[in-house]
């Protein structure tokens, strides 16, 4: 630089000089000057110096840009775009510059830089502030602080800056400053937030400042802006540092102020914004205004995104807990009694949305046990706030599952400790508490009444332990009574405490507070509705309003139950105002009656008969509806409502269905969906046009037809359920779309759980059985996806649900919920297969996904059995590569993937479960397996005209199934251990419960089930038949009858036999004769040689029938027989059967003889069946017998054919042919013809008999006496009731001729009405002769014949009076029980009987007596019998009475002037013999 004297004479001339030009001054020095090597350098010392010495620093660090060569070229140094060589001369100029400047005025540089960078961002900030209170800075502001933070970065790095001097001068102008400002510089290390904050001299100016500008922060995070994301930054940065400033433990940072300052002001400003939010909240937000959007965005600022870094400390779970103090206690003004009146108001769905979404963000980090255990703590410690306490209590049932099983024994806790030690406080937050849960409904809490007497209802609550207990009870219930509501007073009324009753005063006064509190509410406990929800915390329902609500639950109640509801019954004893004033008025509404009386006419008049309703208000009702058919206009007043009442309500709970499909971006957030579904449960009831959910459902059963699921009169209800099942559909495939089941939460569960409340869970079933059992095939993919999983989530609640009574189809049974949806699930057509097969599908793998990581336990209860074996059993079926086993590769993982499935994607998906490792390890299970007879038991229900396979298909899947799959497999995985045998008895034992249960639900209408009436069995029954002709034709004859364990298929037949239950009741009776007469079809279907079996190789050559006889002798005879002998079919198909033994055996002959001996002695009905059916029987026999052996008949054959040609004689007028043996068969040939016979034939024939033996006649009048029974037992369905009685009056004028016939003979035939089976000979064979039920009906018979009896020669017989009495007392049993009307004798029998009055001899005044009509009436027989007793007793002699006392004895007081008259005459004839003279010689 030049000396001073130069820059003197350049910047003004002396006095009187010449001015010199500045080009002449540039030329001289151009001249002088010669540019040297070390010129360039020389001349920018120079100006370095110049620059020092005239330098404004405040400019230069402001300098950012401009043109080159002016200011000394510091833009383009300073600029960030440029070069780094500039950047660093630059900084190194300044920092140079700075020491330098800071030499001459002797102060440390690091106080000149701080000094100057402090002024230069208090300028900037100031210099781009459009109004006073920005807190963000402009591009510009940001240009330029980037520069000055570069250059202090420089300045710190060489040592050359303070940051507390620098602090200092900024806090002098803090209210120039921005809070961005402030931000960069601790986010680039300039100077910490910590440093910044203890440099300032004034700490609560600096709380006020903060907390000012974060509020404006807060608003403009909210605001739209192009520099939310920085806003946004700023809040988190700014929260977490107060955060670990002042909730860390053991902070290192404190330097230069007091320990617990910098702490302080953190939670100061901490506080201070939550104050404000609850402030704001407390005075009401606008929706869009800017103090909304402040709070929104503070409260926001409470979560994982924002204390994500720092969440491995304990500083953010002590800021919340810190955070749920201040909440709780923030301006404790409300008092106990407040919060008991006003706590209705407090519930979640009622609590501000952002005070919930606080509740629940604080709820993330903390434990439901902290929880829990915090509220207590402070509720111990602290005056509350009583709305945000119990606000608290509310969201934390809600959106913690966990906590409320914790909150229930926390309440438990501090009611034990309240009677404890009569702890007031204690006893207030426990009722508080409860009623506070209770509000959130039923799925979430129990209710109020429900834990009310839980608590108090027993001797096990803890009121019970002394008087001063309950003194303190009732104290406190008392002093609640002015400020709680009605139904709380109603609870304790309704469901008292338990008292001892030397204390029942304490209740009483109690009671009568109460009364006279709800007498002043204009609450009449008489008047309330039969189903209000004592637990609610609603106001009163009027019992006008209330009552139209009781008549639809009653009436729905009744639908699902078949029963009048135990409310209504109790309501008409013990609340009869009500139940008078207000039920039936509301019940008996005037309307138009349906043709067919509707749920709603069934409940009048099921009330009418049980006398609950007056006849005068019933009349009123009939006459009103009469006149209502006249004027339909005027029906009904006040029972319609309008549409604007109901779609008002309807589209607010749209509103929050939409809602929650909004929130399904994130399934995964419980507390969110949990908040909205809460939303949604409240917004049920008006929907539903009920005030409140009862909580309960008084139907313990849900009854519901399968065939007709009707829901009628309920149009508002099947919109609502509609809307709930669209909207869990939508739902699921908006999650699915987002995140897998198993990461979607329990929104779904909980959604379920919302379902089934407000006595909505009948309508849903009964809407999915609309669905799913009569629309299936139109529901689209994402319908059948979202009703499995739907079907799944219900299932998981099957412990919470009432059990299913479902009618047809299906057996009437009780079913949980998943046995329901299988249920509804059939496999017979190609479409319902196919449906069946998607909702399998669905229903498997969305469960598979969901529980994937919980116990197999959850998966039993989710998943009915039946479902994954018609999956199995579908899969084998229409995949044939499902057949082939599988390889170690097919076992993928599963992917739940819930786009719309076409048809050949489902059959894709379905593979791919098969396939799947987890699904193959879960049929490892026994209970999943599908074995041979659950396969069986679907492939009957098969219906061929519709099966997706064809014929030729079909059998190869049934070949496949049998042979190659089922048949080799263990008998413990469900096969059949490669018995062919066990294979046919479990598809005999398949086959005849299937045409039984078919029948019961509705197949056909055709009752031959086994040979094809029912759809389905038909190819099954094929594959019956041909492996039993391959046992059958096996080469060793291994089912031959001589096997100790006999032919399978009688095997099956007596396991089932005995499982039936006995007895001659008409259930017990049909049910057994339905059962016979599948085995008898099943029998005729199969070869014939199953009834005989082969022969045996060994002598005599006789086949073994054992197992055949005994079948006959104990069921058929009884039920498929029609009185002495079998039907025709059985009867032929036996002697089929007979033939292909003979054909078998190496002497046919023998072999038939042999048969037939045996049918003698084991099976007579066969024989006997023989002949009656022996003119069509006879050819057969004839022409195969000639075909197969060229020779007469056997001896046995011919001997029948002798005895029908014997019956035959009698019936012509040649002379009868000698009558073949044994007795008892030509006897029974002879009864066969003579029934065929006319009135005259029989007495002509009758007069043949003369010269034949006495058994034969006797046999022949027990046929006769079986014939008459029959004939009132088994008459022919298509006869009139006139040709009836003319086959009775035949059959009972058959048996008094042979009866006459007898006496004439003096035959003794009382001995036929003494059999037993300890008989031999002819009594026993006798006995296997006729059904059990005729046997027993023989005192009938005995009786019937009365106008028959030749008295005089009966009394002479020492056994008629015994005979006579017994069958007295066994007809009175049967009277008794009820076994004669089936046998009752019709009423124009007595015109007949008064012309044969004179038919027996002897019968003199009595025959006249008995012949009076009796008009059918089986009580006019009894009185028949017994006037004959009472006239005969007194003419039997002394013989007759042995054995009397002995059978008087086991009768007991049957008849005791029968009794008397036998004792008497008895005791008569004994005085009668002790004074006779005695016989000495």
């Amino acid at each position: 630089m030049a000396d001073p004297r130069g820059l003197d004479s350049v910047s003004g001339p002396a006095p009187g000089a010449r001015r010199r030009a500045w080009a002449e001054l540039l030329a001289g020095r151009v001249t002088r000057q010669k540019p040297g090597p070390g010129t360039r350098q020389k001349v920018q010392d120079s100006a370095v110096r110049l620059l020092r010495s005239h330098l404004d620093w405040s400019g230069l660090l402001l300098e950012v840009e401009g043109p080159p060569c002016k200011k000394l070229c510091l833009g383009p140094l300073i600029d960030h775009d440029g070069p780094e060589a500039c950047s660093d001369l630059s900084t190194s100029f300044i920092g140079s510059a700075l020491r330098d400047h800071a030499s001459q005025l002797g102060v440390p540089v690091a106080v000149l830089s701080s000094q100057m960078a402090a002024s230069s961002i208090v300028r900037m900030c100031a210099a781009g502030a459009e109004h006073a209170h920005r807190v963000l800075l402009d591009t510009e502001q940001r240009k330029k602080l980037s520069s000055l933070i570069e250059i202090a970065q420089y300045l710190l790095a060489h040592s050359m800056f303070s940051r507390l001097f620098f602090c200092q001068e900024l806090w002098k102008v803090q209210n120039s400053l921005s809070l961005e400002a402030l931000w960069r510089l601790h986010v680039h290390n300039v100077v910490s937030l910590w440093e910044l904050l203890e440099s300032c001299a004034d700490l609560q100016a600096v709380v006020s400042w903060l907390f000012r500008n974060l509020r404006l922060l807060c608003e403009q995070v909210e605001a739209p802006c192009q520099h939310t994301d920085i806003a946004r930054a700023m809040l988190s940065d700014f929260v977490r540092i107060f955060v670990l400033m002042g909730f860390q433990k053991n902070s290192d940072l404190r330097r230069n102020v007091e320990p617990e300052q910098m702490p302080q002001v953190a939670r100061d400003v901490l506080e201070r914004m939550l104050l404000f939010a609850l402030e704001a909240l407390a005075a009401g937000l606008q929706e869009e205004s800017p103090a909304h959007k402040a709070v929104s965005c503070w409260f926001s600022t409470f979560s994982g995104q924002t204390f994500g870094s720092i969440i491995s400390t304990d500083a953010p779970k002590r800021f919340f807990s810190h955070t749920l103090t201040q909440i709780l206690t923030h301006k404790p003004v409300l008092r106990v009694s407040d919060a008991v009146q006003m706590q209705r108001e407090w519930s979640f769905a009622k609590t501000p949305p952002l005070l919930t979404s606080l509740f629940r963000k604080l709820f993330v980090i903390l434990s439901p046990e902290e929880l829990v255990g915090h509220l207590q703590e402070v509720l111990e410690t602290h005056e509350v706030n009583w709305q945000h306490v119990l606000s608290c209590v509310s969201t934390l049932v809600i959106c913690l599952p966990e906590a409320q099983q914790l909150v229930h024994d926390w309440v438990a806790r501090l009611l034990a400790r309240a009677f404890e030690s009569c702890d007031l406080d204690s006893m207030v937050t426990a009722f508080l508490v409860v009623r506070q849960a209770a509000l959130e409904g039923p799925s979430v809490f129990p209710s109020y009444a429900d834990w009310f007497q839980a608590s108090f209802g027993s001797a096990r609550g803890s009121h019970g332990c002394s008087k001063k207990a309950l003194v303190f009870l009732f104290k406190f219930l008392s002093d609640l009574v002015p400020f709680e509501g009605a139904r709380y007073m109603q609870v304790h009324i309704l469901h008292p405490p338990l008292v001892p009753n030397k204390y029942r005063s304490l209740l009483t006064d109690y009671v009568t507070l109460a009364k006279t509190r709800l007498a002043d509410l204009k609450v009449s406990i008489e008047n309330m509705g039969l189903y209000e929800d004592l637990s609610s915390a609603r106001d009163v329902t009027e019992p006008h309003s209330q009552a139209p609500q009781d008549v639809e639950k009653a009436i729905l109640l009744f639908e699902h139950t078949g029963k009048i509801p135990v409310a209504v019954m109790e309501a008409s004893i013990f609340r009869r105002p009500y139940y008078l004033s207000h039920f039936l008025p509301a019940l008996l509404t005037p309307r138009v009656l349906p043709r067919v009386p509707d749920s709603r006419a069934a409940f009048i008049e099921s009330l009418k008969r049980a006398d609950k309703i007056p006849s005068s208000l019933y009349s009123t009702y009939r006459h009103a509806c009469s006149t209502a058919e006249k004027n339909p206009e005027n029906t009904a007043p006040g029972m319609k409502v309008e549409p604007n009442c109901v779609d008002e309500p309807l589209k607010l709970l749209m509103i929050a269905l939409g809602g929650l499909r909004a929130a399904m971006t994130d399934p995964a957030q419980y507390d969110v969906l949990s908040a909205q579904i809460a939303v949604i449960s409240e917004r049920l009831g008006p929907a539903l046009g009920v005030s409140e959910d009862d909580g309960s459902c008084e139907a313990s059963k849900i009854q519901l037809s399968v065939l007709a699921p009707e829901l009628e009169q309920q149009e508002q209800k099947v919109r609502v359920v509609d809307l709930l099942l669209t909207s869990f559909c939508q739902n699921l495939m908006a999650a699915s779309s987002f995140a897998p089941p198993d990461r979607q939460g329990p929104w779904a569960a909980r959604f379920t759980m919302t379902m089934c409340g407000h006595a909505l869970l009948p309508a849903v079933l009964t809407r999915l059985c609309q669905l799913l059992h009569h629309q299936g095939p139109s529901l689209s993919a994402s319908h059948v996806l979202g009703l499995a999983a739907l079907a799944v989530h219900l299932g998981e609640s099957r412990s919470v649900l009432p059990e299913v009574h479902v009618g047809p189809p299906a057996p009437a049974r009780d079913l949980s919920i998943p046995e329901f949806f299988n249920s509804l699930l059939t496999c017979r057509t190609a479409e319902s297969s196919c449906l069946c097969l998607k909702f399998c599908t669905a229903a498997i793998s969305y469960s598979l996904c969901k529980f994937s990581s919980q116990s197999r336990d959850i998966l039993y209860c989710c998943l009915s059995p039946g479902l994954i074996k018609k999956f199995q059993f579908l899969v084998f079926r229409l995949f044939s590569e499902a057949r082939d086993p599988l390889s170690q590769e097919d076992t993928a993982g599963l992917a739940w993937k819930p786009s719309g499935l076409p048809s050949m994607d489902w059959q894709r998906a379905a593979l791919c479960l098969w396939r799947q490792r987890t699904f193959q390890e879960l049929l490892k299970e026994k209970q999943f397996h599908l074995t041979y007879r659950d396969w069986l038991q679907l492939e009957l229900e098969i219906q061929p005209e519709v099966d997706s396979l064809s014929d030729t298909e079909r059998r190869d899947f049934h070949q496949w199934a049998i042979h190659e799959h089922f048949l080799p497999q263990p008998a413990a995985a469900g096969g059949c251990d490669g018995d062919l045998e066990t294979a046919c008895t479990v598809l005999v034992d398949v086959l005849l419960d299937f045409c039984q249960s078919s029948r019961s639900h509705n197949h056909s209408e055709n009752s031959d089930l086994v040979l094809g009436g029912c759809t389905g069995n038909r190819d099954i029954f094929s594959r019956l038949q041909e492996m039993a002709a391959d046992l059958e034709q096996g080469p060793a004859a291994p089912y031959s009858h001589s096997s100790s364990r006999g032919h399978f298929l009688f095997r099956v037949f007596r396991r089932r036999l005995q499982a039936l239950a006995s007895g001659w009741d008409v259930a017990a009776r049909l049910r057994r004769q339905q059962e016979l007469l599948m085995y008898k079809r099943v029998l005729l279907s199969l070869p014939p040689l199953v009834l005989v079996g082969s022969p045996q190789v060994e002598q005599p050559a006789a086949p073994g029938c054992d197992e055949f006889f005994h079948l006959v002798n104990s069921e058929l005879r009884n039920f498929c027989s029609q009185g002495g002998a079998l039907s025709h079919d059985i009867t032929v198909h036996f002697f089929r059967g007979l033939l292909n033994a003979c054909s078998q055996s190496r002497d046919p002959s023998l072999t038939a003889n042999l048969t037939l001996t045996a049918c003698q002695t084991e099976c007579p009905i066969v024989l006997t069946s023989a002949l009656l059916w022996w003119p069509r029987l006879e050819p057969e026999l004839h022409c195969r017998w000639r075909r197969c052996f060229q020779g007469p008949l056997p001896p046995e054959l011919q001997r029948l054919q002798e005895a029908q040609q014997f019956a035959q004689s009698f019936l012509s007028p040649d002379t009868a042919a000698p009558a073949p043996g044994p007795a008892w068969v030509s006897a029974a040939a002879l009864h066969f013809v003579i029934q065929q016979a006319g009135k005259e034939s029989v007495e002509s024939a009758l007069e043949k008999l003369d010269c034949q033996r006495e058994e034969l006649l006797v046999c022949l009048f027990f046929f006769s006496l079986m014939g008459l029974l029959s004939s009132h037992l088994t008459p022919h369905i298509r006869q009139t009731s006139s040709a009836k009685a003319g086959d009775s009056l035949k059959a009972l004028h058959v048996c008094g001729e042979i009866l006459g016939f007898l006496q004439k003979r003096k035959i003794s035939w009382l001995v036929l009405f003494q059999l037993t089976e300890t008989d031999a000979g002819l009594g026993r064979v006798l006995l296997r002769l006729a059904p059990e039920e005729h046997i027993r009906l023989l005192p009938f018979a005995f009786y019937s014949l009365l106008s028959y009896f030749d008295k005089d020669a009966l009394i002479r017989e020492n056994a008629f009076l015994h005979v006579a009495v017994d069958m007295y007392m066994k007809l009175t049993c049967l009277f008794v029980a009820g076994e004669t009307s089936a046998v009752s004798t019709p009423a124009n029998r007595s015109q007949e009987l008064q012309s044969q009055a004179g038919a027996g001899a002897g019968l003199g005044t009595f025959s006249s007596q008995m012949a009076h009509p009796t008009n059918g009436d089986p009580v006019g027989l009894i009185r028949k019998a017994r006037l004959f007793l009472l006239q005969s007793i007194p003419q039997c002699p002394k013989k007759s009475f042995s054995n009397m006392e002995e059978l008087l004895a086991t009768s007991g007081d049957w008849d005791p002037e029968v009794s008397t008259a036998l004792l008497s005459r008895q005791q008569a004839v004994s005085d009668t013999d002790l004074y006779q003279e005695p016989h000495l010689f």
